[in-house]
């Protein structure tokens, strides 16, 4: 070999050489990347090999299984890493326990074997919840994804909750108690009987009335208690609505149980009841009805309690009444009540009254929601809880309504602050189509800017015709009135249904302002609910506020807007600029007593 072949030759070995070192050096570089990459992740992740050999895991995989150093190393069997979760968990290692992780591992080789992607999830000594998601390989290994889901698992769990159960008083709600009748009645044997109880407290609205509505709740949240000790774990008690409440009593041997039961019911409810430092005292009337005696389906089982229980209250109250054929008479009382509404317009026996709606931020009233009054001449004022659902079921609502639109649009129109007026849209409204001239109409002839009338609709009625609307909104939209989901909350509205329409205010339903007060979740709600509307571009207002403490709890949630009794109770047309002046001064001073930053 030349002296020039020579050095030609270590000089290619030596450009080799540093090749191989710049190699060795980015791959490095790509390795100490990669490791990095992987214990960065959100998720933990592990490899395993055809023969289920550990390839690569990162720390929080180590983590999630608080896996010692020894066990995550690669070559590490899949076998052992079991075996050591099963000993964490309290298994001996027996050869029966050995059989089982044996059985298992194998049951998951034969999923990985179809290829296909599967997950499962496994609850952690320690409480939480992983969701392991398995991809197969192509070379029969595996590659498997761990997923923190306990937040999310425990919310979903709460949704659910939420979908059957009273959040107030924690116990079944309407939709889960006809879940639970419909369901004990298509198991009732042949010679099997049932009853329906429908329980109303007693004198609860002078409860209210004297003592507030957080001494009502407490009461509400006392006599759920006291009907849920008295049952047997066969029967459920749940909240029907307002102060009502129903009890499925299954399996009986006859009236004299159900009897029983309802008497009990009637003895713990009258208990007097301490709440908030005070004393409170209600009764309870309770109407029956017998399956299949009296019907066999919920429906007429329900209708018919609820008759029984309209004669037990006519009887003057704490008492209990089996349904009787002759309690159809009850429905001829409501029929007149009907006419006497359907003449009460003709008559002027409806008014309307205004309650203020105030930004707290602001210092300011933007607006009033108008509130329909009905005083009849020989009942006095009839409740609207009584007289509005009477007006939807017969059709009066649309009249009822019209009148409503109208007259709110003139007095509004009159009020020399310029403020907005709120009106109520009924489910039953949302049908008509002739709703959008009816409105254009109301603006015309008043003179009202479009941009001053509010039109609420609860969540409740949008859900039931979203479609339909969803197309009635959109050409309101089109006239320029500011658009209200009223009662949020209760209806369980999805995101989608928020996002399907942009509504301009979402008002949050009372009884999650109520709840601020005597529920650590409370405000939280609130303040999740204010910060969706808010991120979504919908002003959040609260409903309900009727003292200080709700006041600073709302606002604290980031809610700015919100009425209630604490500022002012509902005044009729003449009296709204008084009310206007009285809440900018009440604002002023609760700004100043709670320390809140004004605009």
């Amino acid at each position: 070999m030349t002296e020039t072949s020579a050095t030609s030759t270590e000089a290619g070995a030596s450009l080799d050489a540093e090749h191989l070192l710049a190699q060795t050096r980015k791959l490095a570089q790509i390795n100490a990347r990669f490791e990095v990459a992987l214990n960065n992740m959100a998720r933990g992740l592990s490899m395993f090999d055809s023969e289920g050999r550990l390839i690569v895991c990162n720390a929080l995989y180590r983590e999630f299984y608080n896996l010692p150093e020894e066990l995550t190393e690669p070559g590490t069997p899949f076998s052992r890493i079991i075996a050591y979760h099963a000993a964490k968990e309290g298994c001996a290692n027996s050869a029966e326990d050995l059989k089982r992780q044996q059985l298992w591992i194998a049951g998951q080789r034969d999923e990985i074997r179809h290829g296909k992607i599967f997950s499962r999830t496994h609850t952690l000594p320690d409480g939480r919840i992983v969701l392991v998601t398995i991809q197969p390989l192509e070379d029969g290994g595996w590659v498997d994804i761990q997923e923190d889901v306990t937040e999310k698992t425990l919310a979903q769990e709460r949704i659910s909750w939420l979908a059957r159960h009273c959040p107030l008083t924690e116990i079944a709600n309407r939709f889960h108690l006809r879940e639970t009748l419909e369901e004990a009645l298509a198991r009732l044997e042949t010679n099997g009987m049932l009853a329906v109880h429908l329980i109303d407290l007693d004198y609860f609205k002078q409860v209210n009335d004297t003592l507030g509505h957080a001494a009502g709740d407490a009461v509400l949240r006392a006599a759920a208690r006291r009907m849920q000790a008295a049952l047997r774990e066969t029967d459920i008690v749940g909240r029907v609505g307002g102060d009502e409440f129903a009890v499925i009593q299954t399996a009986i041997s006859g009236a004299e149980q159900a009897s029983g039961l309802a008497e009990r019911l009637a003895r713990t409810l009258n208990a007097p009841y301490r709440v908030l430092g005070s004393n409170a005292a209600v009764g309870a009337s309770i109407g029956i009805a017998l399956a299949p005696e009296h019907g066999s389906d919920a429906d007429t089982l329900l209708r018919k309690a609820d008759l029984a229980l309209y004669r037990a209250k006519s009887c003057g109250r704490g008492h209990s009444r089996f349904y009787r054929p002759d309690d159809e008479a009850a429905v001829h009382e409501r029929m007149e009540l009907r006419t006497a509404l359907r003449d009460a317009l003709a008559n002027r026996q409806l008014g309307l009254h205004y309650q203020p709606i105030v930004d707290m931020r602001a210092g300011t009233v933007t607006g009033c929601e108008a509130l329909m009054r009905w005083y009849h001449p020989q009942l006095g004022l009839v409740p609207p809880a009584t007289f509005i659902p009477i007006a939807e079921s017969s059709g009066l609502i649309v009249s009822l309504g019209e009148w409503a639109l109208h007259q709110a649009c003139r007095d509004a129109a009159g009020w020399r602050s310029k403020i907005n007026v709120a009106v109520n849209l009924s489910a039953v409204q949302l049908d008509q189509s002739d709703l959008t001239a009816s409105i254009q109409h109301a603006l015309d002839v008043s003179g009202l800017a479009p941009g001053r009338l509010e039109v609420e609709i609860t969540e409740q009625a949008f859900l039931r015709r979203e479609a339909r609307a969803l197309d009635t909104l959109k050409r309101l939209r089109a006239l320029g009135v500011r658009l209200v989901l009223d009662d949020f909350g209760t209806g369980f509205a999805s995101l989608n249904h928020l996002r399907a329409f942009a509504f301009d205010k979402i008002k949050i339903d009372p009884s999650f302002i109520n709840a601020i007060s005597d529920r650590h979740d409370g405000m939280a709600i609130v303040g999740a609910v204010a910060g969706l509307a808010k991120t979504l571009g919908i002003e959040p207002v609260a409903e309900g506020v009727e003292g200080f403490e709700q006041l600073e709890g709302v606002t604290g949630a980031g809610c700015e807007e919100m009425q209630g009794f604490y500022f002012s109770r509902p005044v009729p047309s003449f009296e709204v600029e008084a009310a206007v002046a009285a809440c900018v001064s009440k604002l002023s001073r609760a700004a100043a007593s709670a320390s809140l930053p004004r605009t």
